[in-house]
C-alpha cells in the first residue's frame, strides 16, 4: 500500500503539468488565431490611399507663314500608236524641265512621281470597244522655295507645255516645321498644366508632381485663308498661300496634394 502513494501522487503531479501546459498553449495559440483574419487589416501607412491624380488633355496650335510651294504638275500625249505617245510624252516632259531650270528650280527639286501608258478605246456603234489610240503621261512634283515665285512658275509651265500641260495642284508649307511644331508643342503643354491646376483647385488639392506625359501625333490641317491673293507677273498665276497650322496634343498625368 506504501508503494502506491507515490504512483498516485506523480500520476496526479503529471496530469496537473499536462494542464498548466495545454492552457499555457491555448494562452499563445488564441493570440495568433485571432490575429488571422486581422491580415486584412494593413498598418496604417499602408491603409493610407495612394496620391490622387488629374489627368487632363492639352489642345495647343501655333501658325506661320508658308515659305515653300510643292506643285503637282505633268504632261499628256494621246497618239495613234505607243511609240508616237510616249515620243510626244517625252517631248513635253523635256520642255517642261527646261522652263523648271529656267525658272530657278534646282534639281533635286523636281521628282517625278508617275510615268503612264495607257491604251484609249473607242465604241463602235455595235458595241464593241477597239484601240484607237493610246495615252502616255508624266506627274512631277516641284518644290518653289522662293514662294513669291509659285504664280509665275505655274505661267511658265502653262506656256511652254501649252495642251499637253497639267496643273493638277498645289500645296504651300514651311520647309522647316521643327520651330512651329515645338511653338504648338509648347501651347499644348500649357494648357494641359492649366487645366490641371484648375481641377486641383476646384477640388481643394494642390497642383504635384508631373506623373506621365505623352503626346500624340502632330496634325497639319493646311493653309487657312488669312493671306490675300498675290499677283505675279503678267504671264503668272494669282494664289492664295494663306498660313500653314500645326497642332499637337499632349496627355498628362499630375499629382494633387
Amino acid at each position: 500500500m506504501t508503494t502506491r502513494r507515490p504512483r498516485a501522487a506523480r500520476t496526479t503531479r503529471l496530469l496537473a503539468a499536462t494542464a498548466v501546459l495545454g492552457g499555457l498553449l491555448v494562452g499563445t495559440t488564441a493570440p495568433a488565431l485571432a490575429a488571422a483574419p486581422g491580415r486584412a487589416v494593413l498598418p496604417a501607412a499602408v491603409r493610407e490611399a495612394e496620391p490622387a491624380t488629374v489627368t487632363v488633355a492639352g489642345h495647343g496650335r501655333a501658325s506661320a507663314a508658308p515659305d515653300l510651294a510643292i506643285l503637282s504638275i505633268g504632261v499628256e500625249a494621246g497618239r495613234a500608236t505607243a511609240k508616237e505617245a510616249m515620243a510626244a510624252q517625252k517631248t513635253a516632259a523635256e520642255a517642261l524641265l527646261v522652263v523648271l531650270h529656267q525658272q530657278g528650280i534646282a534639281e533635286r527639286d523636281i521628282r517625278t512621281d508617275s510615268l503612264s501608258l495607257a491604251p484609249v478605246y473607242t465604241q463602235s456603234a455595235e458595241g464593241e470597244s477597239r484601240v484607237t489610240g493610246y495615252q502616255a503621261g508624266q506627274a512631277f512634283s516641284v518644290k518653289v522655295r522662293d514662294i513669291d515665285r509659285t504664280g509665275q512658275v505655274v505661267g511658265a509651265v502653262n506656256e511652254s507645255t501649252r495642251d499637253a500641260g497639267r496643273i493638277n495642284g498645289v500645296v504651300f508649307d514651311v520647309a522647316d516645321p521643327s520651330a512651329l511644331r515645338a511653338k504648338a508643342r509648347e501651347a499644348a503643354f500649357r494648357d494641359a498644366y492649366d487645366k490641371a491646376e484648375q481641377h486641383a483647385r476646384l477640388s481643394g488639392h494642390r497642383l504635384g508632381r508631373l506623373v506621365s506625359l505623352s503626346e500624340g501625333e502632330s496634325v497639319r490641317p493646311g493653309p487657312g485663308g488669312a493671306a490675300p491673293a498675290f499677283a505675279a507677273e503678267e504671264s503668272g498665276v494669282p494664289l492664295a498661300p494663306g498660313e500653314i497650322e500645326e497642332q499637337i496634343t499632349v496627355s498628362a498625368v499630375f499629382e494633387l496634394l
